[in-house]
């Protein structure tokens, strides 16, 4: 799940900000998410008084993050099928496939894909 933290730093990677809570509206965002503008002697992070973004501009940039994760759903499952074999037994089986004529591998790689289509 992709959450305002994440937004903001998509936004502005170099974004200094506290988030107060789990922000749902304008409402909260405006009173829960404060961005710094500086620091004060002591090194007190001093607050602006305005967002660097508006509630529109991270809901969008939420739902963008959330659509391209959710959109890459099918590489996580495909790597957790593929890590259970490691890298070391996966060139085994593709040598022995080598040199034996067989697809023991093709036929594994090609069983995960299918099963987690892109």
């Amino acid at each position: 799940m992709v959450d305002i933290a994440q937004a903001i730093q998509a936004l502005d990677s170099n974004a200094q900000f506290v988030i107060n809570g789990t922000p749902s509206n304008e409402a909260e965002y405006k009173a829960n998410v404060k961005f710094v503008s500086g620091a004060d002697e002591n090194g007190s992070a001093i607050f602006k008084d305005t967002q660097d973004f508006t509630w529109a501009e991270v809901e969008a940039k939420k739902a963008e993050l959330q659509a391209d994760y959710d959109a890459k759903e099918y590489q996580r499952q495909r790597k957790a099928e593929f890590d259970k074999i490691s890298i070391g037994d996966q060139l085994d089986m593709h040598f022995h496939d080598t040199m034996n004529g067989t697809s023991t591998w093709t036929d594994w790689v090609s069983e995960i894909k299918n099963k987690f289509p892109k």
